[in-house]
C-alpha cells in the first residue's frame, strides 16, 4: 500500500484520536487537508463564515467531550482570525489542536502574499506550536502535538504549508498516543498541615471551582463532614449548583449575598480546584488552604497557609477521612437562610404583572428559559449582561451544562460555542444566551446553523447597549458614552438566513416564544427587547462604587446624554 501524503495521514490521525468534525474557512494552502478531509469516511468539514466562530466551535467541543476539538484556519489573515477563540481554549483549559495554512517553503521569509510569521503570532496562546518543513517530521509532529492539548488542556498549532501537503511521508503513518490522566495526591506532611487547619477551625467555607468536575461527590462529603456552606466559581455551577443542599452560591461581582457572607464569616477558607482570580473578593485574615494540581496556580491570587498539590478527587479522598466531623451547624444555616432571604426578593419569585409593560425584565428571560429547558440542556451565555443573568438566573439541574467566555471575557462566543456542542449531538438541546453586541459582531455564520442544520435556539437579550460597559462607565462615575447601538429586527434577520425568527416585545409573551422555539425543528432566533436601564447589583457596594454610580447617573442628567439613534 502506497505511502499517505502528510495531509492524508494528518486526518487519518485525527479518525484515530476520534475526531468527528473540523470547523473552518477553506482555501489555498489547506486544500490538501480540506480535500483529505472529503475522501476520509468518519470525519466530516464544518465550513463557518469566520475562523474566529471555527476556533469557539471548537473549543466548546473540547469543553463538552473532553477530547481534542479542531479547527483550521489558511495563510496570513485566515490563521490570524483563529486568534481570539484560541486564547477563549487557552483559558478555558479546553484541549484544541489548530491547523493553519502558510505560504510555499520557498517563499518563507520573502514577505510573499499573505505571508505572516505564524511560529511567532501562536507561540503565546499554544502549548505546542510547529510548522512542518518537511514530511519526515510527520506523524512525529502531530503525535506530540496532540498529547501535548490533551495533556496540559491547551492549544497546539500545526502550520502546513501549501507545497508540503501533498509530499509522501516516508513511513506508515502509524503512531501511538499517551495522554490518560491519573489521579495524584498532595505529600503526608502537607496533608497533616491542612487536616490541623481544618480541625482547629470552627466556621469552615468552601471555595470551589471547575477543577472538580470529576469529584462531586468528594465535595459534597467533605461539606457533609464539616457543615460547610458550599460557594461555587462561575465555571464550577454547572457542576455544583444543582441538588446541593451546601451550595449557597456564588461570589464576585455577579455572586448573591450569602456567597460573600459565607466567604467574609469563616475562619479557615478552603479553595478547591478554583483560581477564581478577583482577589478584592477575598475575605481578609483568614486561614487558607488551597487544594490545584498546578503548583504554579498555589497562591497566586491570595496569601495561603497550606497548599496541597493534587487532583481534587485523589485529595479529598486521603484528606476527608482524617478530619473531625463538625456537629455545629450554625455557619452552614445562616448562609443557607442568606441564599432563601435573597431568592425571596429575586424577580423568579415575583409576578409576571408587576412587570407587564415593556420592554422586558431580562431576569425574565433567563428564568423562563431556566423554567423550559430540558433536563440535559446546554446553555452558552455572551460576556457581559448575558452572563450576569445566566449566572444569577439559570438554576441548573444534574445533566445541563453551562459554557462562556469566563475566563478569556471575549465578546461573541455564545452563538458560535452552540453551534460546536450541537454539531456533535443534533438531538441535545443548545440554547445560546446572546447580547446584542455579541451577536451582531459574528452574526455571519447564524447561516451556519442553517447549512449544517444545527438546530441552535439562539435567544438575544436586545436592549441596543454594551450593557456591561454601560454599568461599568456608571460604576466609575463617568455618564454612559460610546454604548448604544443601532440594531436590526433580530427577528427578521433570522427569517431573511433561513432561520425562524421570532419577536417579543411583551412580557406577558416571554415563555409563549421561547416555549414555541424549543419545541421547533431547526434553528431558531428570538429576539426580545429587554430594559437597558435594568440593573445588576454585586452582592455588596464598596462605598467609592456606590459613590461613583450616583455621580455617573448625576453626569448623565447634567449632561443631558440621550439615545444618538433616536
Amino acid at each position: 500500500m502506497a505511502n499517505p501524503t502528510v495531509a492524508e495521514n494528518i486526518v487519518d490521525i485525527l479518525v484515530h484520536v476520534g475526531v468527528k468534525q473540523v470547523f473552518g474557512v477553506v482555501g489555498d494552502a489547506l486544500n490538501s487537508f480540506t480535500d483529505a478531509i472529503r475522501r476520509k469516511p468518519g470525519i466530516d468539514w464544518i465550513g463557518v463564515r469566520h475562523e474566529e466562530v471555527a476556533a469557539f466551535a471548537a473549543g466548546a467541543q473540547a469543553q463538552i467531550t473532553g477530547t481534542l476539538g479542531v479547527c483550521a484556519g489558511t495563510v496570513g489573515p485566515g490563521a490570524i482570525h483563529l486568534l481570539n477563540g484560541l486564547y477563549d481554549a487557552k483559558k478555558s483549559y479546553a484541549p484544541v489542536l489548530a491547523i493553519t495554512g502558510q505560504v510555499p517553503l520557498a517563499e518563507l521569509g520573502s514577505n510573499y502574499f499573505q505571508e505572516v510569521n505564524l511560529d511567532n503570532l501562536f507561540r503565546d496562546v499554544s502549548v505546542y506550536n510547529q510548522t512542518i518543513v518537511t514530511p519526515h517530521q510527520v506523524p512525529r509532529v502531530v503525535q506530540l502535538a496532540i498529547q501535548s492539548a490533551m495533556v496540559h488542556k491547551g492549544v497546539s498549532t500545526i502550520t502546513l504549508p501549501g507545497d508540503i501537503g501533498l509530499e509522501k511521508i516516508p513511513n506508515d503513518g502509524e503512531v501511538d498516543f499517551f495522554f490518560r490522566s491519573c489521579e495524584t495526591e498532595p505529600v503526608p506532611w502537607e496533608l497533616e498541615k491542612a487536616v490541623a487547619l481544618i480541625n482547629g477551625g470552627e466556621k469552615i467555607t468552601v471555595l470551589a471551582g471547575a477543577g472538580c468536575r470529576n469529584a462531586r461527590e468528594e465535595i459534597l462529603a467533605l461539606c457533609e463532614k464539616l457543615k460547610s456552606p458550599l460557594v461555587y466559581a462561575l465555571r464550577g455551577k454547572e457542576i455544583l449548583e444543582a441538588d446541593n443542599p451546601y451550595a449557597v452560591g456564588m461570589t464576585g461581582l455577579i455572586g448573591t449575598p450569602a456567597g460573600a457572607a459565607a466567604l467574609d464569616s469563616c475562619d479557615v477558607l478552603l479553595l478547591v480546584g478554583t483560581d477564581f482570580p478577583y482577589r478584592d473578593w477575598y475575605p481578609k485574615h483568614k486561614k487558607v488552604i488551597q487544594i490545584d494540581n498546578k503548583a504554579d496556580h498555589l497562591g497566586r491570587r491570595h496569601k495561603i497557609d497550606v497548599g496541597l498539590i493534587g487532583g481534587v478527587r485523589g485529595t479529598l479522598r486521603a484528606l476527608v477521612p482524617q478530619l473531625n466531623a463538625k456537629t455545629d451547624q450554625s455557619h452552614l444555616k445562616i448562609a443557607q437562610e442568606k441564599k432563601q432571604k435573597w431568592e425571596s426578593k429575586s424577580y423568579k419569585h415575583t409576578s409576571l404583572e408587576k412587570h407587564a409593560k415593556p420592554p422586558v425584565r431580562p431576569e425574565l428571560v433567563a428564568q423562563s428559559l431556566s423554567d423550559l429547558a430540558a433536563d440535559d440542556a446546554v446553555f452558552t451565555a455572551d460576556v457581559g449582561m448575558c452572563t450576569v443573568w445566566a449566572a444569577r438566573h439559570l438554576q441548573m439541574k444534574r445533566g445541563q451544562r453551562l459554557l462562556g467566555s469566563f475566563n478569556h471575557g471575549s465578546m461573541a462566543n455564545a452563538m458560535p460555542q452552540a453551534l460546536g456542542v450541537q454539531a456533535i449531538d443534533k438531538n441535545r438541546q443548545v440554547i445560546s444566551l446572546s447580547g446584542d453586541g455579541g451577536l451582531s459582531m459574528l452574526m455571519g455564520d447564524l447561516i451556519t446553523a442553517v447549512s449544517y442544520d444545527l438546530p441552535i435556539k439562539v435567544v438575544v437579550f436586545h436592549n441596543n447597549r454594551l450593557g456591561m460597559v454601560k454599568l461599568e462607565m456608571e460604576t466609575g462615575g463617568v455618564p454612559e458614552y460610546g454604548t448604544v447601538l443601532k440594531n436590526p429586527n433580530f427577528a427578521k434577520v433570522a427569517d431573511a438566513m433561513g432561520l425562524t425568527g421570532i419577536h417579543v416585545t411583551d412580557p406577558a409573551e416571554v415563555k409563549t416564544a421561547l416555549k414555541r422555539a424549543l419545541e421547533t425543528d431547526g434553528p431558531v432566533l428570538v429576539d426580545v427587547e429587554t430594559n437597558p436601564d435594568e440593573l445588576s447589583f454585586p452582592p455588596k457596594f464598596l462605598p467609592d462604587k456606590a459613590w461613583g454610580f450616583a455621580l455617573g447617573k448625576i453626569k448623565e442628567t447634567l449632561t443631558g446624554y440621550r439615545d444618538p439613534f433616536k
